[in-house]
């Protein structure tokens, strides 16, 4: 007889092959499925598990997520998603490379984790261009060549800009493509795609980019997977339109559901099993969110020996009592089970490049008041960000405000006032300003060092001296997320590693970034994601206009847009 470590009786097994649940005993042996059959007799177990007809699914696979989103470290994120049943990420740590280039990024990718983490070569560091925005690291052809060898990398991580991979210059993003399909013909290329369609799509896929993680409509999911698109659906793309449209055209073998950027106080809730549960309750079928959150994303990552339960695969695997709640009982890891309880991890030393990474004076209320040379005294018109209360995307508006003395009296036009400032002691600390509609009407402050992707110092504020107050104590602990309620600071998560990343647990970071958002919301800031929102408007890739600490730019075009102007423009 055979012998095995694990004979699992009596369960309703998820054939991913068939798409349905069957009957059958599932042996285990050194780590991997051994054996999958209605009843299995002639093996010699160490321990036997009966089921009494509970479910078993195959472990959790999320094909595109970012660590640093979380603010946490591969070792805390490893503990946590496992106890939610996601066995397997891919994680695309571009956050950490643009702080601390290659170097950083290797000292990252190095913790152990509990959880399988697989690693993308991060494409966009910097987003865009040196020119545009100021990074700590670069990740060019040199770097790109050297990460390929490591078989921890298995793909190119999301490429974002649209300008470099659609135009017909020589660009970065291209000649890295270029790189990744001579040393890795098939290796899967990553793609960040949002509102693109007609010609502007056909020349993303074109260049080589097969996938798209960002917000979906039925209509879009729809043109990107007839022109041969992998779509990763992340939370905001999980609506009843959307998930019909996926049901109505049977796109099964082309979806896969993602976290991509999780809070770490959703961290606390759960994590891909949160997704699972809700594509479920938005009308889909159990086994096919199972398929299209375990099986479709290993194989579009080529990880042939995960996603099903099968003979030779990775045993990972989750045992469900009900399945339209999703609702886990335990989880396997490589056979074993996984001690939900949270577990303190001893800190890790991420090094210089990232426990040292913040190079910025502390500034003065003199430096941030907003002055202009266009006019002494009279009007300006200001290029306002206008902030949405759903998802990330802004627009670009026009106000009249005041000027005093060369003075601007933003603060009388309900507006909010934003400044960046080069953190990384290449250009001296280089301060860039703008002007937010629709996000503070408290008085207060808001600041991060978790600014995408350039992740300068960034504050948003409506008094100066709460402005100041958040920027001073960011220096000070060398990087953090922070709110101050009328000179006070009342919520603060720092983030030592790379200015990015706690080493706290996620039962105290996620505490400290729920009262950040709750500081937020007392000073009016609201939007379904208040965390990304604010610290999005430094993301360069994402519509419609964003900032760095070189200023203003149009996404699409990455043309540099004034702060003010003498007369209104029709651009």
């Amino acid at each position: 007889m055979t012998k095995v470590d694990l004979l699992i009786k009596n369960g309703k097994v998820f054939n991913s092959y068939l798409r349905k649940f069957i009957a059958a005993d599932v042996a285990i042996k050194a780590g991997k499925f051994y054996w999958v059959a209605q009843e299995i007799k002639t093996v010699e177990p160490k321990k036997v598990l009966n089921l009494d007809g509970e479910y078993i699914i195959p472990g959790l696979v999320d094909s595109h997520m970012h660590i640093e989103s979380s603010m946490t470290t591969p070792a805390i994120m490893g503990q946590n998603c496992a106890k939610y049943g996601t066995t397997t990420i891919i994680a695309d740590d571009h956050e950490i490379a643009n702080v601390a280039g290659i170097e950083g990024l290797k000292r990252f990718m190095s913790q152990k984790s509990l959880t399988d983490i697989f690693f993308a070569i991060p494409s966009s560091v910097p987003s865009t261009t040196p020119e545009l925005e100021t990074t700590g690291g670069l990740i060019a052809e040199k770097e790109t060549t050297e990460l390929l060898k490591d078989p921890q990398i298995i793909c190119l991580g999301e490429a974002m800009n649209f300008k470099g991979i659609t135009s017909d210059d020589d660009s970065l993003i291209k000649r890295l493509i270029k790189i990744c399909r001579e040393e890795r013909p098939t290796m899967p290329l990553e793609g960040h795609c949002p509102k693109y369609s007609g010609e502007d799509l056909a020349k993303f896929i074109y260049a080589g980019i097969t996938s798209d993680h960002t917000q979906q409509t039925p209509e879009s999911i729809l043109e990107k997977v007839s022109n041969g698109m992998f779509v990763q659906l992340q939370k905001k793309s999980l609506t009843k339109e959307v998930i019909s449209a996926v049901i109505d055209h049977n796109l099964f073998e082309h979806v896969a559901i993602v976290t991509d950027d999780i809070m770490p106080d959703d961290l606390l809730q759960g994590h891909l099993n949160l997704l699972v549960k809700r594509a479920i309750q938005l009308g889909m079928r159990p086994e096919d969110a199972i398929y299209i959150s375990s099986f479709t994303p290993a194989r579009r990552m080529g990880l042939w020996d995960r996603g099903s339960i099968a003979p030779g695969r990775v045993a990972d695997f989750i045992i469900i009592n009900d399945l339209q709640n999703f609702e886990i009982q335990n989880v396997y890891k490589n056979g074993v089970l996984v001690d939900p309880e949270e577990k303190l991890i001893p800190e890790f030393d991420f090094g210089p490049e990232l426990l040292h990474s913040i190079e910025a004076d502390k500034l003065t209320v003199n430096d941030i008041e907003l002055k202009t040379n266009l006019v002494a005294n009279g009007e300006v018109v200001a290029n306002v960000i206008q902030i949405s209360k759903v998802g990330t995307f802004t627009k670009r508006v026009q106000r009249k405000i005041t000027v005093q003395d060369h003075r601007v009296l933003w603060h009388e036009s309900g507006l909010a006032l934003l400044f960046i400032q080069e953190r990384y002691g290449k250009t001296n600390g280089q301060l860039s300003y703008g002007l937010v509609e629709g996000a503070l009407s408290g008085k207060g402050a808001i600041g991060a060092t978790w600014a995408h992707d350039h992740h300068n110092l960034m504050v948003i504020g409506t008094d100066l001296t709460s402005m100041i107050l958040v920027q001073n104590q960011l220096v000070k602990q060398q990087g953090g997320y922070i709110a101050a309620i009328e000179n006070k600071i009342t919520a603060n998560a720092p983030l030592p590693v790379g200015g990015v990343v706690s080493q706290a647990p996620i039962s105290l970071l996620g505490k400290q970034i729920k009262q950040v958002r709750s500081a937020m919301n007392q000073l009016g800031y609201f939007n379904t994601n208040e965390i990304m929102s604010f610290s999005t408007l430094s993301l360069l890739v994402s519509q419609e206009i964003k900032m760095s600490d070189k200023g203003m730019f149009d996404v699409k075009t990455q043309n540099k847009i004034p702060l003010f102007s003498k007369d209104e423009t029709n651009e």
